[in-house]
């Protein structure tokens, strides 16, 4: 019995969270062995009497994770302890033996330590004995392993962590602690030492019993101990004369013991560098050299020894990687060689897959893992046993006998070849991120993790609330189940309902923050819960249709069963924008509560059932919303999530911040009477290339000033924090405003970014980067490098102050790893910028078998289904090669999916009617004569059968203009692209010789090749692209007799010799800088002679000042040396920058033309010489007069892509220069119909003077249209937006009233009066869908009245609003059945035109509606009106039909004022037009 006052035979009540006590406390066992390893600490209920053991008793372990129960003292009170997940995590005086290792608050102060605690089995037992000399001592199974650690407190508790395996534990009565019956002369660290004899028999010797030992380990241990003390000196592997362990190898060796903790050894490669007290290696210059990297261990490896290695760094750019194995040959006198496998004897080496003994390969398969395949963080361990086997552990997972028979006496070696650069070493007896890693994946793959993600509700959840993949028709799920949206968001707006993944737990909060709102639709995000399981519901077009079991809560009110229950309950989520959140909870008393930012909003319903499932209705404008979590750091820690971030605001902090949602929000209470002492820290430094971001969710305009943001070298625990950040004076780096401030001074003024004037919602992270830059981004986009100099192998920790109007920011999901191209260095990488992108016509075609309903058009890169739903199945013409990407456009698609694959059938094995036979079958999953793998939808399967589901992104979501691609990959794997990322293997086993196949099915209608491989064809057969931009004016008439002026009629590329920033693209058509502001010089391939080559300014940064020169240099441009900027060009230069043309780097000219340097994005310039050797400028078609008088010939045109400028390319947005003729004053574009007929339009470029900067009546018809919530995006970008035809407009112009068009050419007026916005022509398809189909045609012009239903003008819809009442069926193209004939068509309502606006514009027709003017508060009447395009013969003329107040218009027929075309796809829209009075 033990005795009374602190007998420590009780486990104390408080316990970690999954501890459950019983036997009156002497018994703890830890739930859910098979799906948690950690959260099973549990301490004494009483202090540790001195000299008194406190044992336990190990009753049961499992074999599913790896570690096992770690024991030790604590001084912390277990009454008020905070327990975290596991032992390790104890800080504040705590010492734990875990394995062989001993902690201290968590970090190792001893190895190699006593007996491996890992090892121990069911039925061992384990004790703790505080001294009264204050040690720790561990006691395994009744024997002293002496001692662990000195000066503990007089007062601590023992601390048993039922951790990994063991589950279950049983206190048993205290026990007294003695001493050995021998002084202990050896020091605490060695408890082992050599003995002085060689034991010659198995009888005891020094109180141990040699007869429990196997002989081999005896005899192991020996010769061991003579080698350590230079007694021995052989090599048992028998090498080869002269490679042998020399005799001098002694007197070079040091003198170690087996306890000495095991390193890299201090010879090693040339390449190496050591660091991290040798326990870090790394191989200098990774990206020049990859081998003679090898490293060696300090000392031999014991029997049963783990040496074990993490990957801490890897490049993309060797083939091959790390390799590790063991030798016999001692390192001090090893000559290196430069890989391990060339050394021809003693070595046994660990490459890829395989062993290789001596340099030749043993083994080619060992085990299933791959060397080669491993990633950064990874573990690669290895042990010689004490039976001669060699075993190697991957993530701590023994693959097997590597070979039987080993030499006693090896060291550990690691060669760092190929793509591994850095290594450390990881001792596996401390538990640290190996074990929290490993359990995390055996947790995943463990028997028990699976049946407990299929368990019903009852059982236990997975901690984490994730959406479930069954979501609603137009939503998707996405960053592994965190975030969904609805990709089309401004299409629909509804059929975006999602739901968790699992039940609620009682108080458990369900809480989104919506990242991404559309400005189209009325209503919002609606949250609540509902009792159906999401895996067997049929979702609802929204969830207040759904009659049972749901309670929502839509605008500021709450709906059960789709009945509203409250009308004004809480805040309205209508009124909600991107950045706020929502949430949800049920509570234990079965109320319902919801969330607004945070606040509770009250109870919202009463008598909830338990076990209900979150939802969120994504609709009307609510377009993505992503889960925010709060999680303790004890979990995260255990059980790391693939795709979360650590990071969080620590919890020391200034005086008046708040930090609340587990670590993510911060906020500044008493913000109307506090402005300062509200600093917050991260709550670790941060990593190279790591992104701390965070965004503003509350402000408030009381104060001057706002947020500041930095980085600081100072640990939390040492920072006493002052008023403002800009305090500090020492390693403290912050933007405030726009001031960059070192240690308090201001450094640097006007940075790219103003903080003061940003809002709510707005966005702000900041990364330092290998090289030691501090850059700050905004809203995702990097502002450049504020300052550089940040100490690269110095912590620095993230630091916000919440100053003057920020209250309230929150850590986002973008938060952790960004890319490595701006971690690492400033050189563009394959992986940031591709080196090809998609390019109409210069890939593959189409081959001529086909089914039937297919016509192949432009050569055959465009393939068109012109009648029916199926045969419309189309393949490459020749095998795709390894890695060789086919990839096609959709062009016409309005809706359902493209089905795509690979197909072993050659396509001229099976045409229509070839051989007598069949022909190909009408649809894709009927092509089953030769293996074919198919994608539809995300459904991926094998000749017709079901492979896989929930395979990458929906197909079925893809607009037009989306890419998609096949490729078969070198490893036999079938890879879909949807707009260049790969979605990953959707397919194994793919055959060698394979051909593309598609099938332009149902609502798919037609798709053109932009594959980015070049075919082995000439350049010239490759057909132009032509543009789909609207021209702004589109009704200028064709002039007879001008000067004409050619644009190069050959396809123009960049030459290969560039600017050391510049990236080439598009088949060198696309030229991108890539870092910094300059170094971005360009040269068109050919020589200028009397054409006009173009480029179009493509992006802009406006981080930089100045931007593109342009010119020409007579000198061959192949070989050029070219300096960081144009200007630097000293030798046959002639270049035009800014306002003033410059020769051989002197100005020469002043106030040339347009100022360069304000050019804005789709600028398109060119350089022309004339006959007599003159250089003009073209600035958007209009020739600027001649720049240089007489330029030397053969000249090259030359682009610099400095400053702002940061990309160019060829008109029309990255495909070849146009051919054609072009005019002065004139821009030539296309206006492209859907079956790729376009006619020529001709537009004349703005006068010097716009009309439209200062038109009242133009900036009053703005302002009317912007208030018809039309989306920015149907409309042309400015210059070409619109175009005022009031009366001083016209006349500045000199206008005419009438217009001729079309074939035949038909008379139509101009809008006099009114003012037109032009729109996108992919716009005007989606707009021309409201009211009529759209078919193919050439086109005539002609005004109209916009809509045969004049109700759609007045009150304050949108007058383009289709949107049906809410639970309504979707009304749209369904996919029918593959045996069921397509449905019939409603027939289309008639349409009426009229070539006159004053007839389609009286009172009767177009109905006038009254406004408030935002600006002047006026109100006024306003009409709206169509211009539309109409295919000629498509109509019939007549009298009008409405009648007037006023005589129609006189200058046309009354016979033929009113067009009536009831033919589908007879008009396209091509312009808004707006009158207002």
């Amino acid at each position: 019995m033990a005795p009374p006052g602190g007998s420590g035979g009780e486990l104390h009540p408080r316990t970690g969270r999954l501890v459950s006590l019983s036997a009156c406390g002497r018994i703890a066992r830890r739930q859910q062995p098979g799906q948690e390893f950690n959260h099973g600490l549990v301490l004494s209920r009483e202090p540790l009497r001195d000299g008194r053991v406190f044992t336990v008793r190990i009753d049961r372990k499992v074999n599913s994770w790896s570690g096992s129960i770690e024991i030790g003292v604590t001084a912390l009170d277990p009454s008020v302890l905070d327990f975290p997940s596991s032992a390790t995590g104890l800080k504040g005086g705590s010492w734990v033996v875990s394995g062989c290792s001993v902690l201290r608050d968590g970090r190792s102060v001893l190895e190699e330590y006593g007996q491996d605690l890992d090892q121990l089995g069911e039925g061992d037992r384990v004790g703790v004995e505080r001294t009264v000399a204050g040690e720790l001592r561990l006691w395994v199974n009744g024997r002293d392993c002496g001692v662990a650690a000195t000066g503990l407190p007089t007062r601590v508790w023992a601390v048993v962590d039922l951790y990994g395996k063991c589950t279950q534990i049983t206190v048993l009565p205290p026990e007294p602690g003695f001493s050995p019956p021998t002084p202990i002369s050896t020091p605490p660290l060695e408890p082992s030492a050599r003995p002085e004899t060689f034991p010659n028999s198995l009888e005891s010797h020094n109180g141990e019993d040699f007869a429990s030992m196997e002989l081999s380990e005896v005899v192991s241990n020996a010769i061991l101990s003579a080698y350590n003390g230079g007694l021995l000196n052989v090599n048992l592997s028998s090498p080869p004369a002269g490679e042998g362990l020399g005799s001098s190898s002694a007197a070079t060796s040091p003198i170690l013991t087996s306890n000495d903790a095991l390193l890299f050894h201090e010879k090693c490669g040339t390449l190496i560098k050591l660091s991290n007290n040798n326990k870090t290696a790394e191989r200098r210059r990774p990206l020049d050299e990859f081998n003679n990297g090898v490293v060696m261990t300090n000392r031999p490896l014991r029997d049963n020894e783990m040496f074990e290695i993490r990957i801490d760094k890897l490049v993309d750019k060797w083939s091959g990687s790390i390799e590790i194995g063991v030798t016999t040959h001692n390192p001090n006198s090893l000559e290196y060689p430069a890989t391990m496998t060339n050394l021809q004897s003693g070595t046994i080496m660990m490459s890829g897959c395989g062993i290789l003994t001596n340099g030749k390969g043993t083994r080619r398969e060992y085990c299933e893992f791959s060397l080669d395949e491993l990633q950064e963080g990874d573990h690669i361990g290895l042990t010689r046993k004490s039976n001669s086997a060699l075993h190697f552990f991957i993530n701590g997972i023994d693959q097997g006998v590597a070979t039987p028979l080993t030499p006693p006496v090896v060291y550990g070696v690691v060669d760092l070849y190929g793509m591994a650069v850095k290594v450390t070493i990881v001792h596996n007896n401390n538990h640290s991120d190996r074990l929290r890693r490993n359990n995390a994946i055996l947790r995943a793959l463990s028997p028990e993790g699976a049946l407990r993600r299929a368990a019903p509700a009852a059982q236990a959840e997975p901690e984490r609330l994730l959406f479930h993949p069954n979501c609603g028709q137009k939503a998707a799920i996405t960053h592994e189940g965190r975030t969904a949206l609805r990709p089309h968001a401004t299409d629909d707006f509804n059929h975006g309902v999602v739901l968790s993944s699992r039940a609620l737990r009682d108080g458990e909060v369900f809480q989104v923050r919506i990242d991404k709102m559309v400005d189209k639709w009325a209503g919002s995000i609606e949250i609540g819960v509902t009792t159906h399981n999401p895996a067997y519901l049929q979702l609802p077009s929204t969830m207040t249709n759904l009659r049972s079991g749901t309670w929502m809560m839509t605008g500021n009110g709450v709906m059960h069963n789709g009945t509203t229950i409250l009308d004004e309950y809480g805040h309205n989520l209508d009124r909600l924008k991107a950045g706020d959140t929502v949430g949800v909870v049920r509570r234990e008393d079965g109320t319902l509560h919801f969330f607004v930012n945070g606040m509770t909003q009250g109870p919202a319903a009463w008598n909830v059932p338990p076990g209900v499932y979150a939802v969120v209705d994504l609709y009307g404008q609510a377009a993505q919303a992503t889960i925010v979590d709060d999680v303790g750091e004890g979990r995260a820690g255990g059980a790391p999530w693939a795709g979360g971030s650590d990071l969080r605001f620590h919890q020391l902090h200034g005086s008046n911040a708040v930090i609340t949602n587990g670590g993510r929000t911060a906020l500044r209470h008493n913000c109307r009477s506090e402005f300062n002492d509200a600093i917050v820290i991260s709550n670790r430094a941060l990593r190279d290339g790591e992104l701390f971001e965070i965004v503003i969710q509350k402000m408030v305009d009381r104060w001057s000033g706002s947020i500041e943001a930095g980085v600081t070298a100072i640990r939390p625990e040492d920072l006493e924090f002052p008023n403002t950040m800009t305090d500090i004076d020492y390693d403290t780096w912050m933007l405030s405003g726009t001031a960059i401030m070192q240690d308090g001074n201001t450094m640097r003024n006007n940075y790219g970014c103003d903080l003061d004037a940003l809002g709510t919602g707005a966005r702000i992270g900041m990364m330092r980067t290998a090289k030691g830059d501090l850059h700050y981004f905004i809203n995702g986009q990097d502002q450049g490098a504020a300052c550089s100099g940040l100490p690269p192998g110095k912590e620095v920790y993230a630091v916000v102050d919440l100053y003057g109007q920020c209250v309230q920011v929150s850590i986002t999901n973008a938060t952790g790893p960004m890319d490595n191209s701006l971690a690492t260095s400033n050189t563009a990488t394959e992986k940031s910028f591709p080196l090809h992108s998609p390019v109409t016509g210069v890939a593959h075609r189409f081959h001529s078998t086909c089914g039937k309903n297919v016509t192949l058009e432009e050569d055959g890169t465009r393939a068109v289904r012109v009648a029916g739903y199926a045969h419309g199945l189309v393949f490459s013409t020749k095998e795709l090669k390894t890695e060789e990407v086919f990839e096609v456009e959709l062009d016409e698609k309005w809706a359902g999916s493209l089905r795509l694959g690979l197909t072993t059938l050659a396509p001229g094995e099976m045409g229509p009617g070839a051989g007598g036979g069949p022909g190909l079958p009408p649809s894709l999953p009927e092509l089953r004569t030769k293996t074919t793998w198919m994608v539809s939808s995300c459904e991926v399967r094998r000749d017709g059968q079901l492979q896989r589901m929930n395979y990458g992104r929906n197909l079925e979501r893809l607009g037009v203009g989306s890419r998609v691609g096949v490729r078969r990959g070198a490893d036999d794997t079938m890879h879909i692209l949807v707009d260049g990322e790969d979605m990953g293997p959707a397919a194994t086993g793919i055959a060698k010789n394979v051909w593309a196949v598609l099938d332009l099915y149902g609502p798919v209608r037609s798709v053109s090749i932009v594959s980015s491989t070049r075919l082995e064809e000439p350049e010239g057969t490759q057909p132009p692209s032509p543009s789909s931009d609207t021209g702004s004016e589109g009704e200028e008439d064709d002039d007879e007799g001008e000067e004409h002026v050619a644009i190069m009629p050959t396809v123009l590329e960049f030459l290969e010799n560039h600017g050391k920033n510049i990236l080439l693209s598009n088949g060198n058509r696309t030229a991108t800088r890539v870092a910094s502001y300059n170094q971005g010089i360009v040269v068109i391939n050919q020589p200028l002679v009397c054409l006009l080559p173009q480029v179009r300014i493509d992006c802009l940064n406006r981080q930089w000042t100045s931007s593109l020169v342009l010119g020409v240099i007579t000198c061959p441009p192949e070989r050029l040396n070219f300096p960081a900027s144009a200007c630097a060009l000293k030798r046959a230069a002639w270049l035009l920058r800014g306002h003033g043309v410059f020769h051989n780097g002197l100005k020469i000219c002043e106030k040339f033309g347009p100022n360069l340097d304000t050019c804005p994005e789709g600028t398109i310039l060119g350089l022309r010489l004339d006959s007599s050797g003159g250089l003009h400028l073209h600035v958007n078609g209009m020739d600027q007069g001649v720049a240089v008088p007489d330029v030397s010939q053969p000249c090259h045109v030359l682009v610099d892509l400095y400053g702002h400028c940061e990309q160019v390319s060829g008109k029309g947005g990255g495909s070849a220069w146009e051919t054609g003729c072009l005019r002065k004053g004139e821009v030539c574009c296309a206006l492209s119909t859907p079956s790729g007929i376009k006619e020529s339009v001709c537009w004349g470029p703005p006068p010097a003077a716009s009309p439209l900067k200062t038109c009242e009546y133009h900036a009053l018809c703005s302002r009317f249209q912007e208030l018809l919530l039309l989306p920015e995006d149907y409309f042309m970008p400015p210059p070409k937006r619109s175009l005022c035809y009031c009366e001083s407009c016209r006349k500045l112009r000199g206008d005419e009233a009438h217009r001729r068009r079309g074939e035949p050419p038909r008379e139509y007026a101009l809008p006099f009066g009114w003012c037109r916005f032009n729109l996108r022509y992919v716009w005007s398809r989606v707009m021309c869908l409201l009211y009529c189909s759209l078919g193919r045609a050439g086109w005539a012009c002609g005004p109209c009245r916009g809509c045969p239903d004049p109700a759609l003008f007045t009150g304050t819809a949108s007058i383009l609003s289709c949107r049906p009442l809410k639970g309504e069926p979707r009304v749209g193209f369904e996919e029918p059945g593959e045996n069921c004939a397509p449905p019939r068509e409603e027939q289309p309502p008639p349409v009426l035109l009229s070539p006159s606006l004053q007839y389609a514009g009286a009172e009767t027709l177009a109905s006038k509606v009254q406004f408030r003017d935002p600006k002047s508060q006026r109100t006024h009447q306003a009409q709206v009106a169509f211009q539309v395009c109409v295919r000629p013969g498509s109509y019939t003329p007549g009298p009008p039909s409405a009648a007037l107040r006023e005589p129609p218009d006189p200058h046309f027929s009354p016979a033929e004022l009113e067009w009536v075309t009831k033919e589908k796809g007879a008009t396209l829209l091509y312009a808004l037009l707006v009158r207002v009075e």
